[in-house]
């Protein structure tokens, strides 16, 4: 019932972790910016816990905007790309970058990384302004799709790591197998 923005706005790493801790009973269901009051009230519906303004701290109920990247001043860090939790930016290292519309969630988060500030929230035209069930499964499917990719390389990297620390000890070991023959 989380809009899947993945945005972190509610003070968890993403819409599940907030999901979980409302099921569990520690956490208020008014957290969720990108929801509003709409996803409140959904929210109350679904856990019997009463419908309660949105919860200031965490930020204001707004239009749906997406991340727009000034390619006059994009310099290609990769820092938007890393920080997008659905793989909604494009592009390569020392590249121009470019959010894909259709993919955006809108949260925000490629903003603070961008070294040059190069990115900024647009609003969205009016027949995509609507954020619907739909558009928060696809979501919730990109976010884990990117975080089993993600995991995957990281297993690889620890397994390179390990491989190669193997190689030096083995090179160190003859290195001093060699020095006392």
């Amino acid at each position: 019932m989380l809009p899947q923005t993945q945005c972190t706005k509610c003070g968890y790493d993403g819409c599940l972790p907030y999901a979980v801790a409302i099921a569990s009973g520690n956490a208020p269901i008014n957290r969720c910016p990108p929801g509003g009051a709409a996803g409140i009230v959904r929210l109350a519906q679904i856990t019997g816990q009463a419908i309660t303004p949105l919860d200031p701290v965490c930020g204001l109920e707004a239009p749906r905007k997406l991340a727009w990247i000034d390619a006059q001043y994009c310099i290609g860090c990769t820092l938007c790309i890393a920080a997008c939790p659905v793989d909604a930016i494009i592009g390569a290292p020392k590249a121009l970058h470019a959010v894909v519309p259709d993919l955006c969630t809108g949260c925000d988060l490629c903003i603070a990384p961008c070294p040059v500030d190069c990115i900024e929230l647009r609003a969205v035209p009016v027949d995509q302004s609507v954020w619907d069930e739909a558009n928060a499964l696809a979501a919730k499917a990109r976010f884990e799709a990117r975080n089993a990719r993600l995991s995957r390389a990281r297993v690889i990297a620890a397994a390179d790591q390990r491989k190669r620390e193997r190689v030096q000890a083995a090179i160190a070991k003859a290195k001093l197998r060699l020095g006392k023959s």
